[in-house]
Order: structure tokens, then sequence, then C-alpha cells
């Protein structure tokens, strides 16, 4: 008797086997036995059987030996992650922290550097950061765009290492981590930054500071080499976009002094909402940084929410204490210090680490934003930074960033692949002085760059930083001829919602607002900018310049 395996199909087969042929048919399991073969409809298995078969061989062919299909899925997941936070994340916690005439300006800063910044970084950015090495500090620019580039295996060539899933997966993962540092330097320039300077400074900030820094620490460069720990970012994207954020505010001026009293969040649940994108994305962000679906990441991952609760209760009870009165934005402060102080640190601390950092990202931020941010006359007349970038990200960055240094386990560092012997609590205390190494370069490289951008844009482009004074009475609707909450009852269409008499006396409320001298008070005699005018004070009905 002739096996009915041994059959061959000599009719066309039919369309629906065709269409199964074409998908190849991957899904497809048998578990056929022996007293089976003699079924009628056994050619028809047959030829299931070797579809299979060759399927299966072709399927060998084509998946490089390298390749860990466990990993690269974790590793998309945590790109996709850390991706939505920005987008619609920070997009919808700065709409609903600003005052509403802000909404969608604040959000376009965010989408806009998202979509330039993919563009720029698979153009130059991403070899520049993770490239081989052109300068101790950088990379060689060049593109990641070749199909036989994004289907090799991943290496960084400076640090001599490689990962088990390919260039494109790790392009974008890194893509999503410079994506969210612009976007956190947003949230210091709101509601004044001319939109066109932003769309200059967004890729000339990524190529000439963000790539630096991350080269330095991440792609091999010199701070690799000295053993700085940064396990996931809050050197490269918080203490530099904080840096940034302080910097930037110095050069474009405050805002206009009614955006700056009375501000109140517009919208509480879109920053509830965008602050839980944050909170839970932050998996990814931490937990994707091994470059592994591995035990490291699940430490990681822990670490970060333990850490992030305990500087969230932190800071709440920090507002009990002081202002009788718990506070939702207060505690949504505390979590993202919290979040970003456990950042250098995820992976490489016990979880007892994780708790001491929660506590101190709870104090010490607080401190900062509330006394020192209300009080200096640095904060109050020159840097106006919206939403507190300075405190939250870099205060809190290079706080966990020194933490580091105390607090890295020998294990944390074995299992994260890094040769330090662990932090001062294992007797390495060389490794406190290595992390503040790496806060003065980071603060110092994005402090000089972020002023020469600037100053490019402002006298170079000849384009200005700040809106005019008109355009910042009216927010959205002078800048994108939008706005957020429009409400008419014009059905078929949108009508202006400010008339040119609203706009008018608008501008006569804030002219008698710019001269309004009040006893005893500081008086801003200048354009408007705490950066550039003249302050003085009124004695006897006389102003007397300080």
């Amino acid at each position: 008797m002739i096996s009915p395996w041994a059959t061959t199909m000599t009719h066309p087969l039919p369309a629906g086997l065709r269409y199964q042929q074409k998908q190849l048919l991957c899904d497809v399991e048998l578990h056929l036995e022996y007293k089976k073969l003699s079924h009628p409809h056994a050619p028809r298995f047959t030829w299931l059987a070797q579809v299979q078969t060759s399927t299966m061989s072709t399927v060998n062919l084509v998946t490089p030996d390298w390749l860990d299909t466990g990993n690269n899925s974790w590793q998309l997941t945590a790109a996709s992650l850390v991706a939505l936070q920005s987008v619609p994340g920070l997009c919808l916690l700065y709409a609903g922290l600003v005052k509403k005439k802000w909404a969608i300006n604040s959000m376009f800063m965010v989408f806009y550097a998202f979509a330039m910044v993919l563009v720029v970084w698979t153009i130059l950015g991403y070899e520049a950061a993770f490239g081989v090495k052109m300068l101790p500090f950088v990379g060689v620019p060049k593109p990641v765009l070749a199909m036989n580039m994004q289907l090799t295996q991943s290496t960084l060539p400076s640090a001599n290492l490689s990962q088990n899933f390919p260039l494109s997966t790790m392009v974008y993962f890194q893509f999503a981590f410079a994506a969210i540092t612009l976007a956190l330097i947003a949230g210091a320039y709101l509601a004044r930054m001319n939109f066109t300077a932003w769309m200059i400074f967004v890729p000339l900030w990524l190529l000439f500071s963000y790539c630096v820094g991350a080269y330095s620490i991440w792609g091999g460069g010199f701070l690799f080499q000295m053993g700085v720990i940064d396990y996931s970012g809050g050197y490269v994207i918080h203490l530099s976009s904080g840096t940034a954020g302080f910097v930037g505010a110095w050069w474009i001026g405050p805002r206009l002094q009614s955006d700056r009293k009375n501000f109140q969040p517009n919208n509480i649940l879109f920053v509830m909402l965008g602050a839980g994108i944050l909170w839970i994305g932050w998996n990814g962000f931490n937990g994707g940084d091994p470059y592994a679906a591995s035990p490291d990441a699940g430490v990681a991952v822990l670490n970060t929410n333990l850490c992030t609760a305990v500087s969230l209760l932190t800071w709440t009870c920090m507002d009990l204490i002081f202002y009788r009165k718990p506070s939702i934005i207060g505690a949504i402060n505390g979590m993202i210090t919290g979040l970003v102080g456990i950042t250098p640190a995820a992976g490489v601390v016990a979880g007892w680490g994780a708790i001491i950092i929660g506590v101190c990202t709870g104090i010490i931020p607080w401190i900062s934003m509330n006394i020192a941010g209300k009080r200096m006359r640095l904060f109050t007349h020159h840097v106006d930074d919206t939403l507190g970038i300075t405190h939250t990200h870099m205060v809190a960055g290079s706080l966990g960033g020194f933490l580091v240094g105390l607090f890295a386990t020998s294990e944390g560092c074995a299992a994260f692949g890094i040769t330090n012997p662990g932090g001062a609590i294992d007797g390495n205390g060389k490794q406190v002085w290595l992390q503040i190494v790496g806060i003065l370069f980071v603060v110092g490289w994005n402090a000089v760059w972020t002023s020469l951008i600037m100053c490019f844009i402002k006298y170079v482009c000849r384009v200005p930083l700040r809106m005019s004074e008109e355009d910042m009475l009216i927010g959205d609707d002078a800048i994108h001829g939008e706005e957020a909450y429009c409400f008419s009852d014009d059905v078929d269409g949108l009508v202006p919602t400010i008339t040119q008499e609203q706009r008018a006396h608008e501008r006569m409320s804030h002219d008698a607002e710019r001269v309004r001298v009040l006893v005893g008070r500081d008086v801003e005699m200048g354009n408007g900018s705490g950066n550039s005018g003249e302050h003085g004070k009124i004695d006897g009905g006389e102003v007397k310049m300080d």
C-alpha cells in the first residue's frame, strides 16, 4: 500500500487553500494518528503538512540566530509605553495645567517636538548618540534609513555592547526617550515662546545637546568609560531638560503678569489623565533599559512604582504640614519627582534604597519649588519656569543621580551588566564623586548650548524668542486661530470668539496693569521681561530706581 503522505496533488488548489498557502499557514497544527491516514481527505492533509513543513523551514532560514523574539517584543512594548508618555500623556498634562487660552499651544509644542525629533533622529541623531566614535562625547552622525541597516543586529560599537533585537527596534526605543526630553523642556517655555523659535530650537537642541549627553553616558563616551551610572535617563533626559528649561526660560523672559497671577489648572481631569499615563508609561521607561525581558527589568519596574508612591505620599504630607490642605496638583508633582529621582537608579538599588530616594524626592524638590521658587528673586523676576521643570526634573534628576552613588548595590550593577562595584553603601565611595562629575558635565554642557542656540535663533535667524504682547494677551486664537474650548451657537461653523472690541478692552486692561504702581511693591519699568527691564520702588510718590 502506498502511503497517503506520498500522494501528490495534480488538480489545482481551491481558492481557499491558495489563500491559506499565501498566508503560510504558520498557525496550522496537525496531530494525525496512523489510524487516520486512510481518511478520504488524506491528500489534502498531506498538502497542508507539506506546506507547513516548508513554511517552517522558510521561517527558520530568515530568522537570524541572534534574534530573541521575547526581548524584541518587550523592547517594542516598552518603546510604545514611553512614546505614549509624550503623546498623549504630556499633551493632556500640559493642556490641563495651563490657562485655557494656552491649551492648544501647549499641546502643539509637544506634538511638534514628537514629530520633528523622529525625523532628525533617524537622519542624524541616533548615530550621533549611539554610533561609531567621532569625539569622546559624540558619535559620527549619519542616517539609519537603509533596509540592510534596520534589519541588522543592534550594537553599540563604542560601548562594545550588542542586543538580541534589530537596530530598528533600538532606534525607535531611543527615539521615544529623545522625544520626551524635548517635550519636557517645552513645559518651562509655555505661554510666551514664539512657536517659530520653538520649531528651530527643537532640532538644534536635539543634535548639539541631547545627543552629546546620550553618547557620553550611554553610547560609550567618556562618562560611560569613567563609570558614571545613569540607569534610564536621570542625567541624559531629566537633568538635561531641567537645565535647558531653566536657561531657556531666562533667555525668553517671564510670562505676562496677568498669566502668572492666580495660575490655576483649567482642567484637572486632563491633568489626572496625563499624569496616569506618565506613571504607567514609566514601566516601559525604566523597565526597557536592560534591553531584555530580564530579572533586572522586573526589579526596575518594582522600584520605579515603589519610589513614586513614597514620593507622592511624602509630598502630600508636606502640603498638609505647611498648607493644611492636601493638593492633587501637589501629589502629581510628588509623583513626577519620584519617577524622575528613581530613573538613574531603578535597577541598581534595592527596594529599601528606592524608598529612601522616594522620601528625598518628596521633600527636597518640594522645598525647591515652594520656598526657593516663590521667594528667590531669580525665580520671581528673571526665570519664569511655567510648570516648574527646574524643580521637578533638574533638582530631582540630580538628586537621584547623587543617591545612586550612595545606594547602588554590586548585585544590581552586575544584573544590569556593568562592572561598577556598587556605591558607597557597598564600600565604593568613589562612585559618589563620579556621579557628581556627571552632574557637572550635563549641567554645564546643556547650559552653554541652550544659550548658544537661543542666541542663534534671536540674532542670526532674526526670529523673536517671545510672542508679541498682544498675542500673549489673547493666546491660542491669536497664534493658531483655534481654541480648545470654543463654545458657539453656530453649529455650521466656527464664529470669532473674541471680537475686536474685546481685544481692545483686554489691551487697555493690560496697559493699565503695566503702569499701575503699588506702594512698596516692585514695579517693572522695561518691556515686560524680567531679565531686561529696570526695577524701582515707590517712595513718597516718586519712583526710585534700584
